[in-house]
């Protein structure tokens, strides 16, 4: 058995648990939040036997689009200014983290 965490823009979150409830698979929906761009992410817990990881993957691969994005810079405070940007840059979001885990017990009550 495996656990699969897909980390994922919250954009594509409802499209990807749609995906998954349709294809029979179960998921626990966590709120995240990113570290560079400080923006709203979910996690997805999913458990799956061996032989189902590729499929999981694929609607995953399907549902979780990676898109350009421009963002305004944080001003430095305090800190180092040499390399702060002082004009919107465009950076890529979105897309998927995923971890695939192996699992060596799972109960369910």
């Amino acid at each position: 058995m495996k656990l699969i965490m897909a980390v994922i823009q919250d954009k594509d979150s409802t499209r990807l648990s749609d995906a998954l409830v349709k294809a029979d698979y179960r998921a626990t929906r966590l709120s995240s939040t990113g570290g560079f761009l400080k923006a709203g992410n979910t996690t997805f817990l999913i458990g799956v036997e061996d032989d189902a990881v590729e499929e999981v993957m694929g609607i995953i691969q399907k549902n979780c689009r990676s898109r350009e994005q421009v963002v305004a810079p944080i001003s430095p405070m305090g800190g180092n200014a040499d390399s702060y940007v002082p004009y919107p840059v465009e950076v890529q979001v979105g897309g998927a983290t995923v971890f695939v885990l192996p699992v060596d017990h799972f109960e369910q009550f």
